[in-house]
């Protein structure tokens, strides 16, 4: 699990597409797992939640366009 003192979208996805699956903690955002290279929405999400599975997921999808 890695965990993260500050919420950098660019850097949880370059984190989450080079490891492919495991779990990941953001302060001030919760724990989250991730597979096949996306974050997953956690049970019992909030919208804040879901907003950062978006940015995260952007960010995966722009980078693997390159």
């Amino acid at each position: 699990m890695r965990m993260f003192k500050r919420y950098m979208p660019k850097l949880v996805a370059k984190h989450v597409s080079r490891l492919f699956s495991g779990r990941v903690y953001i302060d001030g955002r919760g724990g989250y797992e991730f597979d096949k290279g996306l974050l997953l929405v956690p049970i019992n999400a909030q919208q804040r939640h879901y907003q950062t599975v978006k940015e995260v997921n952007q960010e995966i999808r722009r980078i693997r366009e390159f």
